[in-house]
C-alpha cells in the first residue's frame, strides 16, 4: 500500500543499522524524516548524508528522528555510517520493499543504458504517523534545510 499525503502510514517493518527495527509505531511521538538515496559511498549520497549529519542536532531539537534508506546491505550501511560518523541509522532495503512502497524506484539512463534506480526522495511523517510532506527527484543543495524548516513548521513548539 502506497503512503498518501495527510493519511496514516501503512504498517511496515524494516531493519536498520545498530540493530534498530523501524516501524512507524516504534517512533510514535516523534516526527520521522525518511530520506531515500541511490547508493552508499557515492558523491551525491555522501554529500546528502553529511548535510543530514551536520544538521542532526537541529532535527533532534525539533523533535524529529532521521533515517536514510537505500538498497545497500547492512554491511555497506555500517561502513558508510562509520566513515561519515553519521548519528542516525540507515535502513537496508535490499529487497526494495520500502522503495516500491514509497514509489521511489525509477527507470534512469546511465551511460546510455536503461537501469532501475532510486529517485532521491524525502518523506516527513508527523508524530502521530501521518505523512505530511514529500520531496521527489530532489537536488542535494539546500534540501536538508528545507526539510528541517518543514519539521519545525509542523512542530512549532520545538
Amino acid at each position: 500500500m502506497t503512503p498518501v499525503l495527510n493519511k496514516n502510514l501503512p504498517e511496515f517493518e524494516a531493519l536498520a543499522t545498530g540493530g534498530v527495527k523501524f516501524t512507524p509505531q516504534a517512533f510514535a511521538g516523534h516526527a520521522v524524516v525518511l530520506y531515500f538515496y541511490p547508493k552508499d559511498h557515492t558523491p551525491g549520497c555522501t554529500t546528502e548524508a553529511m548535510q543530514f549529519r551536520d544538521m542532526h542536532p537541529e532535527f533532534l531539537q525539533a523533535g524529529a528522528v532521521v533515517f536514510g534508506v537505500s538498497r545497500d546491505n547492512m554491511a555497506s550501511h555500517e561502513k558508510f555510517r562509520q566513515n561519515l560518523e553519521l548519528p542516525f541509522q540507515l535502513i537496508a532495503d535490499t529487497e526494495e520493499k520500502l522503495c516500491h512502497m514509497f514509489g521511489v524506484v525509477k527507470n534512469k539512463i546511465m551511460y546510455g543504458k536503461k537501469v532501475k534506480g532510486i529517485e532521491r526522495s524525502t518523506f516527513l511523517i508527523d508524530a502521530s504517523g501521518v505523512l505530511r510532506s514529500e520531496w521527489r527527484g530532489i537536488k542535494v543543495a539546500g534540501h536538508v534545510e528545507e526539510v528541517l524548516k518543514a519539521v519545525k513548521d509542523f512542530n512549532p513548539s520545538a
